[in-house]
């Protein structure tokens, strides 16, 4: 009998270590493990330098980190100038899906170590996108091209290209046009390509053009960066299918942040060609109808409401009657991009929109937009 118990006893405990051991390897497998750093990856993601840990820091990180995005998802460098924006990224934390921290060692210009907390920020992309459409905002379609990098450095021992075997020499640029929400590329570092130095440093961008045949796009972001009086000076083309897009210069006393210049401009340049306007109509003054409303509560909630939308600048009463309200509303975007922002929620429902047409200056109609009051 006490053999039966003792056997029995240790088919238990085996079966106990069993289930531990599966619980511990589920639980490592939620865990970060070590080298697996949090790190932005998509033009949904951002990551901000933060101060502590804190919530106040956080949620003012969650700001930057929104501009950021939307920079990358409309490829402007003005979006969150764009009118509305600024009301919506006091707000960032809704449109956050997830976020980790990240500690970053580094080294200074100077030589000394730093040290610095990052927080990265992951957003849903259907509330961005969501957020794009109703500002309006300009957007640069996804998938976006790889453009070529011929970056030619002299650090007063003469110029020399990176190339692929130079990766991290080149990490300051590479990264900020992630920042930008695209990618760029760097030459294999041939022979024949590390010979081309001498045609990035005289300008030659035919010559460098009949080198990228072999990569594609045919697109060429074309640098050279050397020492000057102030620290670091970079000039800037951009070639686009053989026709240069825009040339510029960057400075800078740090040659990191003179070298992150290029992947600034290029961007603007492709942001410029290749961007796509913003759709939802023109902003203004539109006369706006309020159906339901049947007691003074509910004029001042529908006051409420609106004056606490980011794309509403002014309203002003226009009629009254027991069948509807009727205002004049000021918009920073357009009526239906309007419409698109309140349909989100439970205040007001769209009915119907007037339709796209020429103003009928002779009979002076004013079209008008009609809204429900609805919700709890």
């Amino acid at each position: 009998m006490q053999a039966r118990q003792d056997g029995t006893k240790r088919r238990w405990m085996g079966w106990l270590w069993a289930v531990l051991l599966v619980l511990l390897a589920s639980t490592a497998q939620a865990q970060r493990t070590e080298g697996d750093r949090a790190a932005a990856r998509g033009a949904y993601e951002a990551e901000v330098p933060v101060k502590n840990q804190s919530d106040t820091e956080r949620a003012r990180a969650f700001s930057r980190a929104l501009a950021q995005v939307l920079g990358n998802v409309t490829g402007g460098r003005d979006a969150a100038g764009k009118p509305g924006v600024r009301e919506e990224l006091a707000k960032a934390k809704a449109y956050v899906d997830g976020y980790d921290y990240r500690q970053d060692e580094g080294v200074s210009a100077t030589g000394a170590p730093t040290f610095s907390t990052v927080l990265v920020v992951r957003f849903r992309q259907d509330e961005v996108d969501g957020l794009v459409s109703m500002l309006g905002l300009p957007t640069w379609p996804q998938p976006r091209p790889k453009p070529v990098l011929w970056l030619a450095i002299d650090d007063g021992s003469g110029p020399r290209l990176v190339g692929l075997g130079q990766v991290n020499a080149a990490r300051a640029i590479l990264d900020q046009a992630k920042q930008r929400g695209y990618a760029l590329g760097l030459p294999a570092g041939s022979a024949a390509e590390q010979a081309a130095v001498g045609a990035i440093w005289r300008g030659d961008t035919a010559a460098i053009a009949g080198l990228s045949r072999r990569y594609s796009p045919p697109m060429q972001l074309i640098g050279k960066l050397q020492r000057s009086a102030a620290g670091w000076a970079a000039d800037w083309t951009f070639v686009d299918g053989g026709k240069v897009l825009s040339t510029w210069q960057t400075t800078h006393v740090d040659a990191r942040r003179a070298m992150a210049g290029g992947a600034d401009g290029a961007a603007d340049a492709l942001f410029r060609r290749y961007a796509k306007a913003g759709s939802g109509g023109v902003p203004g003054v539109h006369r706006v109808r309020i159906l339901g409303i049947g007691s003074v509560e509910d004029y001042l909630r529908v006051a409420a409401y609106l004056d606490g939308l980011s794309i509403v600048r002014r309203v002003v009463p226009v009629a009254v009657s027991p069948e509807a309200l009727e205002l004049d509303v000021e918009l920073a975007t357009g009526l239906a991009n309007f419409a698109r922002y309140v349909d989100r929620g439970a205040t007001l429902a769209t009915v119907s929109l007037p339709e796209a047409a020429e103003a009928d200056e002779e009979r002076n109609t004013t079209q008008v937009a009609t809204f429900r009051l609805g919700g709890n």
